[in-house]
């Protein structure tokens, strides 16, 4: 199963739309993961066409129209593997701690808010990834979201992509 990793978007805000390569990404597979900050409901709604099953959760930019239609976590099984999304988890400091105890019967947490990549592991085995922003760099050399796959029940070949790169490890 392949996976699509993506956050803080804020179209039309930081750029007018996705990348042609994420797009192309969205196409490519099975499920796309939204961390939130959407900004406008019209990248929701296109994202809900074009894909072929869209996770996505609220972000702390997004306004009414995308928080009436969008959880604050979203969760779900894809292939053996328990996911669940949130936009923000606070600081990084302790944040694997307190997100293993807040996720605990959880194998892969997706989030965002920071635009900062992130790949690691709790004790408890929880995995942390933090996509980046195909749209808004911030303190980052590039725009980034990442790939993943579910084989045998495992997440697998988690890589972090930029526009018009091919795909690096992730930090």
């Amino acid at each position: 199963m392949k996976l699509l990793l993506v956050a803080d978007t804020h179209v039309p805000q930081r750029a007018r739309d996705l990348p042609e390569q994420l797009w192309r990404a969205v196409d490519e597979a099975d499920v796309v993961v939204h961390a939130g900050d959407w900004v406008c409901v019209e990248l929701l709604d296109t994202l809900l066409a074009r894909a072929n099953r869209l996770i996505g959760v609220v972000g702390n930019n997004d306004g009414p129209a995308l928080s009436v239609r969008l959880p604050e976590v979203a969760s779900a099984e894809l292939a053996g593997v328990r996911l669940a999304v949130v936009h923000e988890t606070g600081s990084a400091h302790g944040r694997a701690q307190r997100c293993a105890a807040r996720f605990p019967h959880t194998d892969v947490l997706v989030f965002g808010h920071s635009h900062i990549p992130w790949d690691t592991v709790a004790p408890t085995g929880l995995r942390l990834l933090n996509p980046g922003s195909p749209t808004d760099r911030r303190r980052q050399p590039t725009c980034t979201w990442m790939t993943a796959e579910i084989r045998d029940g495992r997440l697998d070949r988690v890589r972090l992509w930029r526009p018009s790169s091919a795909p690096s490890s992730a930090p």
